[in-house]
């Protein structure tokens, strides 16, 4: 899955917070910040775990403030682990 935050999502540790929460449910994939502010997420795993992340980017850490959440379905890239890219 593919997810967009938006709101007061850059600065605030988002990013390594979405990594600990993947490691912690056994997600794959990715965060970025991009350069409009927003933080983009692609999540792998079971449809329950990924799930769980989707859920958890609608609120974040707790320095975040979450406006909107844009949710696509990619195909899978057979991700392993879960990194911070640029």
């Amino acid at each position: 899955m593919r997810v967009v935050v938006t709101g007061d999502v850059q600065g605030v540790g988002f990013r390594w917070s979405c990594r600990e929460q993947a490691a912690a449910l056994g997600v794959a994939g990715s965060v970025r910040n991009l350069p409009d502010g927003r933080v983009e997420g692609f999540f792998e795993g079971t449809p329950d775990d990924v799930q769980a992340m989707i859920d958890w980017c609608r609120r974040g850490p707790r320095w975040a403030t979450v406006s909107a959440i844009e949710v696509r379905e990619d195909p899978p890239l057979g991700e392993q682990g879960f990194a911070i890219t640029r």
